[in-house]
């Protein structure tokens, strides 16, 4: 999907990549450009690199503000065709350059980063350089930044494939030569990868396929775009929807996966400064969602849910605002249930995942309403409820999945008689 390349430097190998995806990011392009020149010449000067932005056609002069901005080392732009958007293109793009280069290491960050340091660098690069495949970020987040990573794509990711990945969607990463290049050849990439799947899609893949995976600290908290959860409607159908999906290809892993166990870990997290940006966060909009929700998709969640989950939803109705909520353990179920219906049920999965999101923002407001008067650090005390909670229903989901798809085996059958007779 490359429509246009710009390589004014005649870049024709390069044992480091580091890419920056982007669409209409002409106004922050130039900090992580910088800063990504600034690490790689003053960690890693004896191998040869080059910048890469891989672009969705921006009109904004995103194109021109990352080729304008001054470094040492050399830049090539990359774009999509002008009617093909989507994070995933950006990064196919990427590896498919980077191949191409014969890199041996790629790293990719996000193009809003605020917070890189050239630092950045050398904590993602340190571990593929030495033997690992994918480097996965740690830092610190404000409680209410990531809504999305911390109530589902990391529980579910640690209880399906065993693997503590604080971060699987963080956008920025590490990545071997390798490994990019099994990314371009694996049959999982769907419309969903292309989009933003792409994050919990590469992630999973890492754990899945059996490359060494690894998390680095990074010793700056992510200072980016913070995005309100009420907003995220389109960006969570598409992570959700890539790892329910994943897990179909992948049944045959996680069905024998009982505990997780922490990756190996790059670097300190001591000393860590905590630079937030303010997330805004409106309780009461998530509490409209899901009373709307209960009015609209009412159905969908009856015959999705398991009756007791199901009785147990219609329960918190009578709860208001601002002492709305509800256990972990009922959170969990719920993602299950979803997961097997996504799986196995006849139903329409883009109508099964706009579903999901009013219970998603039942989940983010009894969040909030718990940690409200914490700080950060304290709330990883509820997550780590959260993903134990995951895990300790793991037999639920695996005993309502295999009653499904048995369920769902006799209904085949007895379809393709009745066509017979």
């Amino acid at each position: 999907m490359i429509s246009y390349i710009d390589n004014p430097d005649n870049v024709s190998s390069a044992e480091i990549v580091i890419g920056i995806p982007s669409y209409n990011e002409a106004k922050t392009i130039a900090i992580p450009t910088l800063q990504a020149s600034l690490g790689l010449t003053q960690y890693f000067s004896d191998k040869s690199s080059v910048i890469i932005n891989v672009d969705n056609n921006s009109k904004d002069g995103t194109r021109e503000a990352f080729l304008n901005t001054k470094t040492e080392v050399p830049k090539i732009y990359v774009s999509t065709p002008e009617d093909v958007k989507g994070k995933g293109f950006n990064i196919h793009n990427l590896l498919k350059v980077a191949a191409e280069l014969r890199a041996k290491a790629i790293i990719m960050v996000d193009a809003d980063l605020t917070s890189i340091t050239p630092e950045w660098v050398e904590s993602f690069l340190e571990p593929i350089f030495d033997g690992y495949d994918f480097v996965v970020p740690i830092y610190s987040r404000h409680k209410y930044d990531g809504t999305i990573t911390n109530n589902i794509a990391y529980p579910l990711l640690r209880t399906l494939y065993g693997l503590r990945v604080r971060q699987p969607i963080a956008g920025d990463f590490g990545i071997s030569g390798k490994l990019a290049r099994s990314f371009l050849v694996e049959q999982t990439w769907t419309d969903e990868v292309s989009h933003f799947g792409i994050d919990i899609w590469m992630t999973t893949i890492a754990i899945c396929r059996n490359f060494k995976v690894c998390q680095t600290f990074l010793g700056t908290s992510k200072a980016h775009r913070t995005k309100d959860p009420v907003g995220l409607g389109r960006m969570f159908s598409q992570v959700v929807g890539t790892s329910f999906q994943l897990m179909s290809a992948f049944e045959y892993l996680w069905k024998d996966i009982f505990e997780s166990s922490p990756s190996v870990i790059y670097g300190f997290g001591l000393g860590q400064k905590e630079n937030f940006l303010e997330v805004i966060i409106h309780p009461e909009t998530l509490y409209d969602s899901f009373i709307e929700g209960l009015d609209s998709y009412s159905d969908i969640w009856r015959s999705v849910l398991d009756s007791e989950n199901w009785k147990a939803v219609e329960k918190l109705k009578k709860l208001k605002s601002d002492n709305f909520y509800y256990e972990s353990k009922l959170w969990a179920r719920i993602v299950f249930d979803f997961a097997i219906a996504f799986n196995i049920q006849e139903i329409e999965r883009d109508k099964l995942l706009q579903a999901l999101i009013p219970l998603y923002h039942s989940r983010t407001l009894s969040f909030v309403n718990t940690t409200s008067e914490m700080e950060t650090r304290e709330t990883e005390a509820i997550e780590e409820k959260l993903n134990r909670n995951f895990e300790a229903e793991k037999s639920y989901l695996i005993k309502h999945w295999d009653l499904a798809s048995k369920n769902s085996d006799v209904s085949t059958e007895l379809s393709k008689l009745h066509v017979n007779d």
